[in-house]
């Protein structure tokens, strides 16, 4: 990871919840009979409310921006709040405050669970513009975000023209087939733990095993071949297994003891555990798995065609999940559909996660498209 800013935690100015008071029809066909957005804002619009960022989150993240990427915020970070004021949004579908399966049904007065319909990036967006007229903010300065954020970003400047002045998309495109069969075993993994009982599990016993081998996989995707050698190798886990002993005779003589890596994979799966839930895991990895920006209209010129905003687009160099070749055709896309768009690519090992891990170099990349 490169040096980055002393990035303390800064604390939103306001946090809360907003609801559209009434049922939302969803893109797919289905209904939430009353939504919730948790949100969360740094800094306050000044006079002329033309100081507006809006940050999208990942998959796992949330609405408090600074809490994931705290080097935005940083002395020397891309946004400061005495200039800007900052708002992230929890999206549907997450177990962080806005509604998702682990949200209490008002119909049947229980969980969503496995009866959570299917969110699109497009109701996403949708039901965040809603939360932006309630705060009476009509035009953003800049929409980011990474990987679904990214998506989120692109998808708001589509539905949305004439409020978003400028985008920065990094490492998003519509999966392509690896990563919808991926985010396909990783559902599975989930459904397949016992525990995970049809989705309807109680909240203190949740399909552990399931959830941590999907994060486990997910964590590959999220990483490059290259950083893997560098930090693991073949170097035994570093708790002092024996992944060349035999171990039969505690019978362990088929699963053995683990190399680095395993046991770097088992790590992040139980910590994820902790922190997210299951069934929260299913519904966004199937928005992500849905996105495509010319659903509805007559060619994915004709929804870029919308776009007033300046757009960057940015690739990684080691992301197999989104590829950079990806990223970069689809910003030729948008050209040729008449966006004003910037393509860039971030040299690094880091794989997709490189959006968080290497924040000199994100800035360096950045901060020009800004001024």
């Amino acid at each position: 990871m490169s040096s980055s800013p002393s990035a303390a935690l800064v604390a939103p100015s306001f946090e809360g919840d907003f609801s559209p008071g009434e049922a939302f029809s969803l893109e797919a066909g289905g209904v939430l009979p009353s939504p919730t957005l948790r949100y969360a804002i740094y800094g306050k619009p000044n006079a002329a409310a033309d100081n507006v960022i809006f940050v999208a989150h990942a998959l796992s993240g949330s609405a408090r921006v600074a809490d994931w990427w705290p080097w935005l915020f940083s002395d020397g970070g891309l946004l400061q709040v005495r200039d800007h004021c900052v708002i992230g949004i929890n999206m549907l579908g997450s177990c962080y405050g806005s509604t998702g399966p682990a949200s209490i049904d008002p119909v049947t007065g229980r969980p969503y669970g496995p009866n959570f319909p299917l969110v699109s990036i497009r109701d996403v967006v949708t039901l965040q513009a809603r939360l932006l007229d309630k705060l009476k903010i009509h035009r953003l300065k800049l929409v980011m975000g990474a990987s679904i954020g990214g998506m989120q970003a692109l998808e708001m400047a589509i539905q949305f023209p004439e409020r978003v002045e400028r985008v920065i998309s990094i490492g998003a495109a519509p999966l392509r087939a690896m990563g919808l069969g991926l985010n396909h075993l990783q559902r599975r993994m989930i459904q397949l733990d016992p525990a995970w009982k049809d989705g309807y599990y109680a909240p203190d016993e949740p399909p552990r095993e399931g959830l941590a081998l999907a994060r486990a996989l997910a964590v590959c995707t999220y990483k490059s071949a290259e950083l893997f050698e560098h930090r693991f190798a073949r170097k035994p886990d570093r708790s002092g297994e024996d992944p060349w002993a035999s171990a039969h005779e505690r019978g362990q003589g088929l699963s053995g003891q683990r190399f680095d890596v395993a046991g770097y994979l088992d790590y992040q799966g139980e910590r994820f555990v902790e922190r997210f839930d299951a069934n929260a895991y299913l519904a966004i990895t199937r928005t992500m798995d849905t996105w495509d920006p010319a659903r509805g209209y007559a060619s994915a010129e004709a929804a870029f065609g919308r776009i007033q905003a300046e757009v960057m687009l940015m690739g990684i160099s080691s992301d197999w999940l989104f590829p950079p070749d990806e990223i970069a055709a689809l910003a030729l896309r948008m050209e040729k559909a008449g966006v004003r768009c910037e393509h860039r690519e971030l040299i690094s090992s880091h794989g997709h996660d490189a959006f968080l891990a290497e924040p000199d170099e994100l800035a360096r990349l950045l901060h020009p498209f800004l001024e």
